[in-house]
């Protein structure tokens, strides 16, 4: 078994997955990184490898709606990693498209992306974190599922999953040593919000930075967070920083 703990990171091609990895990584953490694009996971390997050059950087494309992609996925990772220590399920999709515009397909890719991909590596890291009797899960969630903004319906409903999906970890897992988090952030400077929203309407002065969110999951990872295991942290840009609210 490997000497360094293992984290699963989806979504780790750009923004707020990217920002996760490095950042597991620099803690001592060798990272498997999941998204569909390769060649996105590949510049996030070499930056892993840039900024901790102990570090194994594990490339596993596949697509997070994809239930078998997604299994196989976490079971590679633990395998030619050695173990399996932490999940990160932040890979999401992300929709503004008002109800009566909203259509079955749209409806069910959101679900299959934001909401059972991520209980299916839940599902498939289970058995991992039984055998080392410690583990940790953190969701990464959206302000919107408190406060959703208009064409939010299929985004953030199926987000709000997540969250119970949170309580649920913690207060099984509590038996095997497992944690569980949602962190839920506003808006957050990447590529996924600047596809939804351009800068005049969702300036960057108020957005969150992905290494903002980072830290908080670096967090909830570490252990410094655990008085909020199973619950829901949400996270918004504030005038002095980001600021908090627990649920």
């Amino acid at each position: 078994m490997s000497a360094r703990p293992v984290a699963i990171v989806t979504g780790a091609g750009s923004g707020i997955g990217r920002a996760t990895s490095l950042a597991l990584a620099k803690e001592g953490y060798d990272v498997a990184l999941v998204a569909r694009g390769a060649d996105s996971l590949e510049e996030t390997a070499r930056l892993v490898k840039e900024a901790a050059p102990e570090a194994r950087a594990l490339v596993l494309p596949a697509d997070v709606g994809d239930r078998a992609a997604i299994r196989a996925g976490v079971n590679s990772a633990a395998e030619q990693l050695g173990r399996l220590d932490v999940l990160v399920n932040n890979a999401g999709l992300a929709t503004a498209i008002p109800v009566g515009k909203t259509d079955e397909q749209t409806l069910v890719r959101s679900f299959d992306v934001n909401a059972i991909g991520p209980a299916v590596a839940i599902l498939a890291a289970w058995p991992f974190f039984e055998r080392g009797k410690s583990g940790c899960v953190v969701n990464i969630s959206t302000m919107g599922t408190a406060d959703p903004f208009p064409g939010f319906f299929a985004y953030a409903a199926s987000k709000a999953s997540v969250n119970l999906m949170t309580k649920s970890c913690a207060k099984e897992g509590a038996a095997i040593g497992v944690r569980a988090f949602a962190v839920a952030p506003g808006a957050v400077e990447t590529p996924m919000l600047r596809s939804l929203f351009d800068p005049k309407k969702v300036p960057p002065s108020a957005c969150l930075s992905p290494d903002d969110v980072a830290g908080v999951i670096l967090a909830c990872v570490k252990g410094t967070r655990n008085q909020d295991n199973g619950k829901t942290i949400f996270l918004q840009k504030g005038p002095g920083g980001p600021s908090e609210r627990i649920a």
